[in-house]
Order: structure tokens, then sequence, then C-alpha cells
């Protein structure tokens, strides 16, 4: 019998093919980046996407200082953490971080959209951010995209 004969291909670790991407965040709106940025280190825009599996890209973010975001949440969103000692909370405006720290902002808000497990946090290891237009990665030869 000559049929066709269809079969799923699962991605493992030994047939991932990771590549290097960049991204640049000038004037991109912050919560539509970082779900952009998740759908890449996640892998799903490749035709062997595997939900258990690492098959995303490693995404190098540069001008992480230059992002934008809508409305009043420059000054009215807040972000809580703990230190872990009574009376340790702690709070912070994006304008807070984008002063101390602006690729704290950018990696908290991908790393919210990644799974919660063990491989989210193997994933989040494939995010690199930057302030300026400068990154150390240049010997990966990573290719530029534009979202």
């Amino acid at each position: 019998m000559n049929t066709l004969s269809y079969k799923t291909i699962s991605a493992n670790s030994d047939t991932v093919q990771k590549d290097w991407v960049v991204i640049d965040a000038q004037g991109q709106v912050l919560g539509r980046l970082a779900s952009k940025i998740a759908s890449v280190i996640r892998g799903k825009h490749k035709t062997n996407f595997t939900p258990h599996v690492d098959c995303g890209d490693n995404v190098i973010v540069i001008n992480a200082d230059k992002v934008r975001l809508t409305g009043k949440k420059l000054t009215d969103k807040v972000y809580v953490r703990h230190t872990g000692y009574p009376g340790g909370q702690r709070f912070a405006t994006p304008r807070l971080l984008l002063e101390k720290r602006p690729e704290r902002l950018v990696e908290m808000a991908v790393k919210g959209m990644l799974p919660k497990n063990r491989l989210g946090r193997k994933m989040y290891g494939n995010l690199h951010v930057y302030a300026g237009e400068q990154h150390p990665h240049a010997a990966q030869q990573p290719k530029e995209i534009q979202l």
C-alpha cells in the first residue's frame, strides 16, 4: 500500500537549533515588546516547537533604557518585592527602576510571561538585556530582527 505517512517531529535537546537574535527596544511599548521576546525565547516561532523542550533562541535586548510605557504606568504602576525579613516589603515604580537599573524593567516583564517552572527558569537564562547600544555577544554573530 502506497500512502503518505506524516510523522509528528518532536524536538529534543540534541536536535534543537538555537540562534542568537538582537532586538532593539528603542521606542517600543514595554508589554508588547516583552510578549514578543517571550515568544522568541520559548521558540513558538519555530516549526518544530515542543512545549517541554527549551527550543527557543538566545535574545539580546539593546536600548532597554529607551522603552516606552503607555498611560500613567510610569508613575502609578507599583512593583512589590519582599526581602524575607519582617517588615521587608519594598515598593518601586517603573520611573525609579528606569533611573536605577533600566534592564530590570524589561527582565521582569519577560520573566512574568515565561512558564513558572524549571523550564521557564532555564529559558530566562537565554535573555540578555543591556541599557545601551553595546553588547558583549558579537562573537555569537546575532541576527537583528524587527518586531
